[in-house]
């Protein structure tokens, strides 16, 4: 695995991801931002990847590498990607800066057979303590950002997430929970302990 991290700018959520991905499966990253992991998947795995991302800057980077993507606001509806286009959707460290998440999550859930999803988890307990402590919006490695600049808009925990598969009837079918630059599938009070979270989700069968 410390191989793949150096490969894709030591982040453990991707490199988790990269290990989930099927060889030679369609792959959507939406905020694939410079497309490391989309270029690692293509050739390490053999997919059929694609990238969306707004930045231009980021746009550039994918076009450089060779990898198809194109520019949108994932902000706005996917309704015209048809269902089941892709075996894996993937929102990495991006779904907490979007205007709607949920919506995202769901039109995510009907183009792909399988959405991985990475994001912080505000219930960690370095961010409970300083807000209990200091009496302001916290900050940490995963959330380094002022109240006033930060392109997070919807924070949750692990447990909020947990809730929101449960209402929506989305079944998880992995976790993997990180802090640092260490990882694990399992530990106890992860909502406590976990800085941040990976899922693979799919839609429940009928």
């Amino acid at each position: 695995m410390k191989r793949i991290e150096e490969l894709l700018g030591m982040r453990v959520d991707l490199s988790v991801i990269a290990q989930w991905i099927t060889p030679k499966s369609r792959v959507l990253d939406l905020g694939c931002g410079k497309g490391e992991l989309l270029s690692y998947l293509i050739h390490h795995k053999d997919v059929r990847g694609m990238g969306v991302d707004i930045d231009e800057e980021s746009l550039l980077a994918c076009v450089e590498k060779g990898i198809p993507v194109i520019q949108r606001d994932i902000n706005l509806s996917l309704q015209d990607v048809e269902d089941q286009s892709f075996d894996y959707v993937i929102i990495s460290q991006t779904i907490q800066q979007l205007q709607k998440p949920d919506q995202l999550i769901l039109e995510s859930l009907r183009i792909g057979r399988h959405v991985i999803l990475s994001f912080p988890n505000f219930g960690h307990y370095r961010i409970r303590l300083s807000l209990f402590f200091s009496g302001r919006m916290p900050k940490s490695k995963t959330l380094p950002y002022e109240w006033y600049d930060t392109p997070n808009i919807h924070l949750m925990t692990l447990r909020d997430f947990q809730d929101f598969c449960h209402r929506y009837g989305i079944r998880v079918h992995q976790w993997y929970y990180f802090w640092q630059n260490r990882g694990g599938r399992w530990i106890l009070f992860p909502n406590w302990i976990a800085s941040g979270c990976i899922a693979m989700i799919s839609r429940r069968e009928p």
